[in-house]
């Protein structure tokens, strides 16, 4: 068997998952079958590419020298293979539109403007825990636009060809059970919510975690993180009294779970929209922002927490033009 640029994806996308739980998923193939293929491609290799443990996959060091190589050689292909589609294509019109998103509101008024704008098309989505998988994507041709998200000093590398739309900066909220005293107080102390048990995502390549610990209240002393989990998982966890975690302000409260703002406002996310700087969708960027614009601030509305965070900052928080 020859080393194929598949390969270098299976080795790239378990790196970045940081488990062969979530590369699996991010694959779409089942557990079994992607730990075979790896074994395949460890002794196609001569040697073992990952230490795995309870808690994920660490690259070994003949790990990191074929993972170098991969980033450099995968955008190149990736390119490559985005540039003739485009050629071969020429403006034919799009029949199908995917779209990306990590985990965030603005997805479904993304859906709705482009079924709007663009009538009779297929129009599909995925998600994505982070957002370098995605816009790898969105820059191989195999999107047409994303939703994604950084932090500040984290902010998302601008690559070739793709338009970043920094759409609305707004704060980070404290997660409690409903029952848990800080939820009886207008706003929470990030230094005593530090005190908890927590549950929050795995570290892994969106930094969402180091961004979290960077707050003064928890630069060099970050909680204690008994669950690791993301999604409705971590809701449950807060839910049934056992941690406390960190949200998006427009986070929907749930029965059993109180939402926040942390006195302050020591933290804060940014969500931001992407697309191809010469896309179909491109050209219709001005109508997709006015469209998500008002439901995104349907959406602040419909978090009483949020509306009333607002109320108080008035100029904070303001979708961008």
């Amino acid at each position: 068997m020859d080393l194929e640029i598949r390969h270098l994806r299976v080795v790239s996308a378990i790196a970045e998952a940081g488990s062969l739980t979530r590369a699996a998923a991010a694959l779409g193939l089942p557990q079994p079958g992607l730990s075979a293929q790896l074994r395949r491609i460890e002794s196609l290799l001569g040697g073992v590419l990952f230490d795995r443990d309870r808690s994920g996959v660490t690259p070994t060091p003949l790990g990191e020298l074929v993972l170098s190589r991969a980033y450099t050689i995968l955008p190149g292909v990736d390119r490559l293979l985005a540039d003739t589609e485009r050629i071969t294509r020429g403006d034919a019109p799009l029949a199908h539109v995917r779209v990306g998103s990590v985990g965030a509101p603005l997805l479904g008024h993304l859906l709705l403007a482009i079924r709007a704008l663009l009538p009779g098309r297929e129009v599909t989505s995925r998600g994505h825990y982070a957002p370098g998988p995605l816009l790898d994507d969105l820059c191989a041709g195999r999107l047409e636009a994303t939703v994604l998200g950084d932090h500040p000093g984290q902010e998302l590398t601008v690559r070739d060809g793709v338009l970043l739309h920094p759409f609305v900066m707004e704060p980070v909220f404290a997660l409690l059970p409903a029952d848990h005293p800080l939820a009886a107080l207008e706003e929470v102390s990030l230094a005593r919510l530090a005190e908890e048990d927590w549950a929050a995502p795995h570290p892994d390549s969106d930094r969402t975690r180091d961004y979290w610990w960077s707050a003064p209240a928890l630069d060099g002393h970050p909680p204690r993180i008994p669950y690791e989990a993301e999604g409705r998982q971590l809701i449950e966890i807060v839910r049934a009294g056992l941690a406390v975690s960190l949200c998006q302000a427009t986070f929907t409260e749930v029965p059993g779970v109180a939402v926040r703002p942390l006195a302050g406002n020591p933290l804060w996310y940014r969500h931001v929209l992407a697309w191809h700087r010469d896309g179909q969708l491109a050209r219709h960027r001005a109508a997709i922002l006015r469209h998500i614009r008002d439901g995104y601030l349907n959406a602040c509305a419909d978090s009483p927490t949020y509306a009333r965070w607002r109320q108080r900052h008035p100029h904070a928080a303001r979708p961008l033009s």
